[in-house]
């Protein structure tokens, strides 16, 4: 599934002293927050509708590579005529 980018605003100074003292407990901000979103997502979307999406996103198979074809042969073959060139 694709992701999409949440942009919130946080009082600068409180953000700094989030990331020292998060910093000295070796927690990373990034998964708490992504931690936080799930849970919100899990206490407001209905059971049912996240059972749907979950399996829609299990069941897009990713696309099958086309094999490249051989490029045509230059030459002429012998089912092929050669062409005739003008004033013949």
């Amino acid at each position: 599934m694709k992701n999409a980018t949440v942009t919130i605003s946080f009082e600068q100074e409180k953000l700094s002293a989030l990331q020292f003292y998060a910093g000295k407990k070796d927690a990373d901000i990034q998964s708490e927050l992504d931690d936080c979103l799930q849970k919100l997502y899990e206490k407001y979307v209905p059971a049912q509708t996240r059972e749907y999406i979950e399996s829609r996103t299990e069941q897009v198979p990713a696309r099958p590579r086309r094999p490249s074809r051989a490029p045509a042969p230059a030459s002429a073959g012998p089912d092929r005529q050669p062409q005739r060139e003008q004033g013949e």
